[in-house]
């Protein structure tokens, strides 16, 4: 056999002796903290500037981290913002690892839904008035010194509220000027105002598919950079 043909046989041996590369693993166990539960949803847009991304759902069975499902999402129409600097009115959605307060909607929940599902009635609003005690809270009517112009008159959003879950996005200890009213919830015409949205038959799947018992988390990202996925 002639040398350059015994050099080419032993690397053909080498590249069949390497065997298939190592899959990368999941997205959630390259995450800094997925929130302590055995569910995940993840809201993954490419750069910070995009209007678009991916919405996928996730299970930790066995000690891996499964995806449920996922589909096309939409974000703010000026892109994503780092939660902790992010500023109320910019159209916007904030990154971050949040958790999931309750489910509501216009439309009745999906058969199977687990979660505390509230439903939109003519006089429910969520305030996002810097100047009212009920500041980045659901109020039913509208409370007092919550104005109507610096609130969402729930219902008027139609198919846009049909189901929906609550971000826990400056809720626990609302910051005034952060941001109020983040929502995971069905797409509309186009970009959101801050929120993350999806096709109405996705948001209905993960209303079925999520489970408070199993304390399910969002985390909102990039795919890179300083507001990467993977930071939370």
């Amino acid at each position: 056999m002639r040398p350059g043909a015994v050099a080419l046989a032993v690397s053909s041996l080498a590249v069949l002796g390497a065997g298939p590369p190592t899959p990368s693993p999941p997205l959630p166990a390259r995450m800094t903290d997925t929130g302590g539960g055995t569910q995940l949803i993840t809201a993954v847009a490419p750069r910070a500037a995009s209007t678009t991304g991916t919405v996928t759902w996730w299970d930790l069975r066995g000690g891996r981290w499964v995806r449920a499902g996922s589909a096309p999402a939409r974000f703010g129409a000026n892109g994503l913002a780092g939660g902790a600097s992010r500023k109320q009115g910019t159209n916007t959605t904030p990154t971050g690892l949040y958790g999931l307060p309750y489910a509501f909607g216009i439309k009745a929940a999906p058969r199977g839904t687990a979660y505390k599902y509230r439903r939109v009635h003519r006089d429910s609003w969520w305030c996002q008035d810097n100047d009212s005690r009920s500041y980045n809270r659901w109020t039913e009517p509208r409370a007092a010194d919550c104005r109507a112009a610096e609130s969402e008159h729930l219902i008027t959003y139609g198919e846009r509220y049909a189901h929906a879950l609550v971000i826990g996005f400056n809720y626990e200890r609302p910051v005034r000027g952060r941001g109020a009213g983040i929502f995971l919830h069905v797409n509309g015409r186009g970009a959101t105002a801050g929120c993350v949205s999806v096709p109405q038959r996705a948001m209905r799947k993960i209303l079925r598919w999520a489970d408070p018992a199993k304390r399910p988390h969002i985390a909102v990202g990039t795919a890179s950079g300083t507001t990467a996925v993977t930071r939370y």
